[in-house]
């Protein structure tokens, strides 16, 4: 991947040194799961509609909930379901991120590049995108959605609109996991990324409001459809990736690995030697590849309507 030399975002806060509580989260959703800066021109995705996956959104709660889809793109609550401009934090000067070194410059950089991929593409249904704000922490960190630990790995909360991420995760990530290479790394802070846009769409305010009266089996069931629309997003935004040139042979093998090896199935089975499919909550390892390659291919957001397609 080649990332060195480009843009690097500030939109993050480093509270590395400043640890906190402990609450895990998991990969994913909660923990590990577009005028721009990098010359983004929406007319290379051909055809990318937001309204065409809000459309699709929008079928799945009318016909499957009780739930107004209209009130989506009108809901203002603390869960941040709107999709209009909100004011995000962008820290600038070095006293906002203490320490530069590779790592730091890389994850900066991929936010910078999920930035300028996801504004096109709101800017192209004439929103504008707010970006979240990154969060690097060591150990512990305190989040608007509780306490979390590094064993939680990255995640997104939907509540201060913010991802956070211990970057040893991506030790972890190679040594216990077996995903290696920058572009994997990458698909790990683009699959959060992907539930911010879910976040500013309204599926996850959306979400957290059904499960409260779903069953722990409805619940996870449908925490895979969200989970694997994170991913699809992120090949989504793989794929204006790979347009600019940045993405180099092997690439796109390192972000499959990755979700291959961070599938429900394979993490159960090489947990405990066994898997439960009704508690699997994030998706199977052909699932997550499937919608990650999906999104990766298309380029466009009506690829992603996981939750009216077969999964």
């Amino acid at each position: 991947m080649r990332w060195q030399g480009r843009r690097q975002s500030d939109n993050v806060e480093d509270q590395r040194g400043e640890g906190d509580g402990g609450f895990p989260g998991g990969i994913g959703r909660g923990g590990f799961r577009l005028p721009t800066g990098g010359g983004f021109s929406t007319a290379r995705g051909g055809g990318l509609s937001g309204i065409v996956i809000l459309a699709a959104i929008f079928l799945f709660l009318k016909f499957c909930t009780n739930i107004d889809p209209m009130q989506i793109l009108v809901d203002s609550g603390s869960d941040g379901g709107s999709i209009t401009p909100t004011q995000t934090q962008s820290p600038s000067g070095d006293s906002s991120v203490k320490n530069n070194d590779e790592m730091t410059q890389f994850v900066r950089t991929v936010l910078a590049e999920t930035e300028d991929v996801w504004s096109g593409i709101f800017q192209a249904e004439g929103q504008t995108y707010p970006a979240p704000t990154m969060v690097l922490f060591n150990g512990q960190v305190r989040s608007a959605c509780g306490f979390a630990s590094a064993a939680s790995g990255p995640f997104y909360c939907p509540g201060d609109r913010k991802l956070y991420i211990d970057l040893s995760f991506y030790n972890e990530l190679d040594k216990k996991f077996g995903a290696s290479g920058d572009f994997a790394q990458a698909y790990v802070l683009a699959h959060e990324v992907g539930h911010h846009v879910q976040n500013l769409i309204g599926v996850l305010p959306k979400f957290n409001q059904m499960r409260q009266n779903m069953s722990e089996a409805d619940a996870n069931a449908m925490s895979v459809r969200v989970e694997l629309q994170a991913d699809c997003f992120a090949g989504i935004w793989g794929h204006f990736t790979q347009q600019k040139g940045i993405l180099e042979a092997g690439d796109l093998e390192e972000a499959l690995n990755a979700a291959q090896k961070i599938g429900d199935d394979t993490l159960q089975r090489k947990m405990q030697g066994y898997v439960v499919p009704e508690s699997f909550n994030h998706g199977t390892s052909q699932q997550r590849m499937t919608w990650f390659k999906r999104g990766f291919d298309s380029g466009k957001l009506d690829s992603c309507d996981t939750f009216n397609s077969k999964i």
